[in-house]
């Protein structure tokens, strides 16, 4: 994408709240044409990817906590380049842009959907998951990070393996765990590899869409394995772009004319 050089006189100051290969992708973008950029992150990962953007790591304390930065920083612009998982995040940085009169566009990977061979169950969360593995023991690659892993103690009969970026500072919650420390994106052959090894029967993953993490989904498929994938959870409406150009065309002209909010899900 080649875009010309933002003029110094250009009052354009904006927020990208990051934590996805995505908000990495914007984060080059914005940092090549010279905009006036912060980038945000949620401080859950011990060592972060560094960006070519000043950076910030912490929550902003809630929404009046986000609306009071926006005000302070003059932001005019917020790109919420957040995990689709993050929600609460997302309907904060909706709220705050409502209260301070802030732009708001979301940059949102597209969810996954099933094909040819894949043997999928959707559920609405992760207790739903839990619910969803069978009753006999079964080896379970729990693929949706540290947040939620108490969900499964009440499905203690299984072993869980877990990858993580960071390694655990606490025993993990479940009583038959192994946690493999690597970050993405992973390929095919490594997934297939990481399955084979720990003779995995069932795959527990959020819908997070993206090329980063599908290759677990694409490995399953190969080896007919069944996926339990919980669906996105709700998030207020708000303006939504899929690639980092078009956020960049919003960026320079704003919504297309009659351009629809769409609703998060």
């Amino acid at each position: 994408m080649t875009v010309p050089q933002v003029s110094g006189s250009d009052t354009t100051r904006i927020l990208l709240l990051g934590g996805t290969s995505e908000a990495s992708q914007m984060a080059r973008a914005l940092a090549a044409t010279g905009r006036r950029a912060i980038f945000s992150y949620a401080g859950r990962t011990a060592t972060p990817i560094s960006q070519p953007l000043p950076t910030r790591i912490g929550g902003f304390g809630g929404i009046a906590g986000l609306a009071a930065y926006l005000r302070a920083e003059n932001i005019t612009h917020v790109i919420d380049a957040t995990h689709p998982f993050a929600a609460q995040m997302s309907a904060n940085a909706v709220a705050a842009c409502s209260m301070t009169g802030t732009a708001l566009c979301a940059l949102e990977r597209p969810a996954w959907e099933s094909g040819q061979g894949d043997r999928w169950v959707s559920v609405p969360d992760t207790a739903g998951a839990a619910k969803a593995l069978p009753e006999r023991p079964a080896r379970v690659f729990l693929a949706i990070g540290r947040q939620t892993l108490e969900t499964f103690a009440c499905r203690s009969q299984h072993f869980y393996l877990l990858r993580l970026v960071d390694t655990p500072e606490a025993p993990l919650p479940l009583p038959h765990a192994q946690a493999v420390i690597a970050r993405g994106p992973f390929t095919l052959a490594e997934d297939l590899q990481l399955l084979r090894t720990h003779a995995i029967t069932h795959i527990v993953a959020k819908n997070a869409g993206g090329a980063g993490a599908r290759a677990k989904l694409d490995a399953a498929r190969e080896l007919g394995l069944p996926v339990i994938l919980i669906d996105r959870p709700a998030v207020p409406p708000r303006l939504l772009r899929h690639n980092v150009e078009d956020v960049m065309h919003w960026l320079d002209h704003g919504p297309a004319t009659g351009a629809a909010i769409e609703r998060g899900v």
